[in-house]
């Protein structure tokens, strides 16, 4: 998926939860919804894109970013 898309997608989520969750819970609740809703290849572009500096990201979405894990791959 489109990068631009992804980082757009991050921001609308933001948005909602440091509206229903505040500035400082928010990250937490963004990298939840992330990790449960988002298929792992986006959920990898996102995390690549902020380890790359996160241009266009809100403050709350690249903190949620930083916090997520990368997808664990099964081998079995």
């Amino acid at each position: 998926m489109n990068v631009g898309n992804l980082v757009t997608m991050a921001n609308q989520i933001a948005d909602f939860f440091v509206s229903e969750a505040g500035v400082e819970a928010a990250p937490q609740e963004i990298a939840s919804h992330i990790t449960k809703f988002w298929d792992p290849r986006m959920r990898t572009q996102i995390i690549a894109h902020a380890a790359a500096g996160g241009a266009g990201l809100s403050a709350a979405a690249l903190a949620a970013a930083r916090q997520l894990q990368p997808p664990v791959v099964r081998t079995d």
